[in-house]
């Protein structure tokens, strides 16, 4: 059974692994847990899952292949109380169970459908209604061995853990790497790109280098000192502002906000559409202090890494014509000054908000993706892993 159920996580993208799996039947071997099904499925994550990133495709590939296992496991368990509370408010017969097994899934969201349209009021108990605590199969905490479960279970009490169909958010489910982020996922995604180096003042203990120190000293006392560890990566983010990217604002302050978390020397530009011949750090006085692109070009040593953030929607005319930007007369084209971007930073990125699946819409974005020797990742998990693994070489 548990083979299966390894090549049923396979199947579902999670990265596990025969060692983890042999761990896994190890911690059984040496009976860890107790003869539960929860405990299982946590002893189980904890040892075939090494990412957070792929709890959400765990929970959906064990609750496929475990669906209905409950009575596999020992009856004289401990029984818990929030069980017994619940099936002390409702205890139903035998013939009263085999009545209610008589719908069929298929029926039942039919029934469903209908009920919801002519439903208008909350309902408690009955064998009818949408409701809590009742025998129809549809609601939250009642006796019906194939019912569909509607909303969340109650934490006191629990529910009867029968249902053919679970509707409820599954705890992890923001966490795959398909989806995008918030701010915290993002943070973590950053931290793949790092150099360490401790330079400056020694104001930190050196713990290791005291001990041996001190050894090596008769056990008189020797105190040493080192510099702080820190990220020596340097980051130049070249960010697109105002028109289409006002769909994008929240995502990009989040993933703004994260990079000058994590990375401690950073600059930052704001350009609209494409590069070219000027950018600002301020908006609103984005016509009054103006940076050449030249002097930005220049400023910044080759090692820095340049990620460029934006949406890539504009008409292609602003991309490859002379005088295509919508703001004023360019005298070169943005492909241009992308290019020297591209030579003067050979590490560099291009993170696009917009959903990967509509890139093959967008003309601009092909162009973008050309000029940038296809260094465009979208901004999610995934992508943002990929995109610091391929600026950490």
């Amino acid at each position: 059974m548990l083979i299966d159920f390894f090549f049923t996580l396979r199947d579902a993208k999670v990265p596990v692994t025969i060692k983890e799996f042999l761990t896994l039947l190890e911690a059984l071997q040496k009976q860890v847990i107790a003869p539960s099904l929860d405990e299982f499925y946590y002893l189980a994550r904890l040892t075939l899952v090494k990412d957070e990133a792929h709890f959400d495709k765990f929970d959906r590939a064990f609750g496929t292949f475990f669906k209905g296992i409950e009575t596999v496991f020992d009856e004289k368990a401990d029984i818990p109380l929030d069980w017994l509370i619940k099936r002390l408010e409702r205890e139903l017969t035998p013939e009263q169970k085999a009545e209610l097994q008589k719908l069929g899934y298929d029926k039942l969201m039919d029934r469903l459908q209908e009920l919801l349209k002519e439903q208008k009021e909350r309902h408690e108990g009955g064998n009818k209604w949408i409701g809590t605590g009742g025998t129809s199969p549809f609601g939250n905490g009642g006796t019906n061995p194939q019912g569909i479960r509607i909303g969340k279970e109650d934490k006191m009490r629990g529910g009867n853990r029968s249902a053919v169909k679970v509707w409820d958010q599954r705890t992890y489910r923001d966490y795959d790497g398909e989806r995008e982020l918030g701010i915290r996922n993002i943070k973590v995604a950053l931290r793949r790109l790092r150099r360490f180096a401790r330079q400056g003042a020694p104001d930190e203990l050196a713990l290791d280098e005291t001990i041996r120190s001190t050894a090596n000293n008769a056990g008189w006392l020797d105190i040493r000192m080192q510099p702080e560890r820190r990220n020596r990566i340097k980051v130049l983010m070249l960010l697109d502002v105002g028109g289409t990217m006002d769909d994008h604002i929240e995502r990009t302050e989040e993933l703004f906000s994260a990079a000058k978390a994590e990375f401690k020397h950073m600059e930052f530009y704001y350009f609209h559409n494409c590069v070219y011949d000027h950018l600002w750090k301020n908006n609103r006085r984005r016509h009054a202090e103006r940076f050449p692109t030249w002097d930005v070009l220049r400023t910044y040593p080759a090692d820095t890494r340049l990620i460029f953030v934006g949406d890539a929607t504009m008409s292609p005319y602003e991309i490859l014509a002379p005088g295509g930007s919508v703001e004023y007369a360019n005298e070169e084209a943005g492909a241009e000054w992308l290019a020297r971007f591209c030579h003067a930073f050979p590490k560099f990125a291009w993170l696009n908000p917009e959903p990967e699946h509509l890139w093959q819409y967008r003309q601009s974005i092909a162009v973008i993706r050309q000029i940038m020797g296809n260094r465009m990742f979208p901004v999610t998990i995934d992508g943002l892993e990929r995109a610091m693994r391929l600026l950490s070489k």
